[in-house]
């Protein structure tokens, strides 16, 4: 059964959340008080409504009790309903609040009001940005902990025809390989300790964010 997903606020994070959770199968309901972005988001969400989610009983006939999560993505410009919306997913009992924080105070104070999750996306994209611009080598990075990443990293030069036993990477630079993406299709493999990596491989791996400079460096010839 597909997932049921509530997005509260189409600006541009809410939008576009809105359709890569529809594109990945996941039934969305995105709302919002502007009518032309809930006409937008109706080509490609199950269904999209134009209410005020700091109404209690507007909101209170979504019913966020029966989603598997509700998102509060409410804009910079709209601080207070986004706190204001926090609290009501909350009280009517929807079982995970995620919200959108524009600084360190507005994070603080949907915290307190009971958000299980707080993000920022424009600090969140720039961190990783920052990474893929200083280590150009950097597929793609996630943060899966207080300081621990999954990274998608281009093998360097000099692992090349070398196999995962001869560089002991945990050993030597805290880094666990989890997969090796490889091929045109891009297959991703398990890895194996004593097959030699090939120029076009990616690799998955977990480590916390000091580790990607010192792997780099060590390998680029």
């Amino acid at each position: 059964m597909a997932q049921q997903i509530l997005i509260i606020g189409l600006g541009q994070f809410g939008m576009s959340l809105s359709r890569t959770l529809s594109e990945k199968g996941a039934e969305v309901l995105a709302v919002d008080i502007n009518k032309s972005l809930v006409e937008e988001a109706s080509a490609f969400v199950a269904e999209a409504v134009m209410i005020d989610a700091t109404d209690e009983s507007e909101l209170a006939r979504l019913e966020p009790r029966k989603r598997d999560a509700s998102v509060c993505a409410i804009g910079e410009d709209s601080r207070e309903a986004s706190i204001i919306c926090t609290a009501l997913l909350r009280q009517m009992g929807a079982p995970v609040v995620i919200s959108r924080a524009n600084d360190k105070l507005h994070d603080r104070i949907l915290q307190l009001v009971g958000a299980h999750q707080v993000v920022n996306p424009e600090q969140e994209f720039g961190k990783r940005f920052a990474n893929r611009l200083l280590y150009r080598d950097i597929v793609v990075e996630t943060s899966i902990g207080e300081d621990l990443h999954l990274t998608e990293i281009r093998v360097q030069p000099g692992m090349i025809g070398r196999t995962l036993m001869d560089l002991a990477l945990p050993k030597q630079y805290g880094v666990m390989v989890a997969g090796i993406r490889r091929g045109i299709q891009g297959r991703v493999l398990q890895p194996s300790p004593t097959d030699p990596l090939l120029a076009d491989d990616q690799l998955i791996i977990v480590s916390n964010e000091a580790a990607i400079p010192k792997l780099t460096k060590g390998f680029q010839s």
